[in-house]
């Protein structure tokens, strides 16, 4: 089931940028933080738009927010809360929850709320 929902995704999909944000350590002497560490990810995602239905039902979602869906397979971990994702030249924020589809108890699909 994992190897079909990439296969699909990789069809009809494209590549995403997921960027793992770390903030820096807080320094006392400086009474600043540190610099943040971003790890960039490469996954495969379908960028789609919100139904009406979808918008009538869930009020968190706002004017031009997308849904994405993104292939688990090989990416290790789920796309964390700070976490971004550049998919369509852009840089898009998550907005909780993170969706795990894991039919089987392995993560298949991940599907996010996302905000530019």
């Amino acid at each position: 089931m994992a190897a079909v929902a990439l296969d699909l995704i990789t069809e009809f999909g494209q590549p995403v940028i997921i960027l793992d944000v770390t903030p820096g350590e807080y320094d006392p002497e400086t009474s600043q933080n540190g610099p943040d560490t971003v790890v960039e990810r490469t996954a495969q995602g379908i960028l789609l738009d919100f139904t009406g239905y979808e918008f009538q039902t869930n009020s968190l979602i706002q004017f031009g927010d997308k849904k994405l869906k993104i292939a688990a397979q090989g990416l290790g971990s789920a796309p964390g809360l700070l976490s971004k994702v550049a998919a369509q030249g852009r840089t898009w924020s998550i907005i909780p929850p993170v969706k795990e589809i894991n039919p089987a108890g392995t993560p298949i699909l991940y599907e996010l709320q996302v905000r530019s």
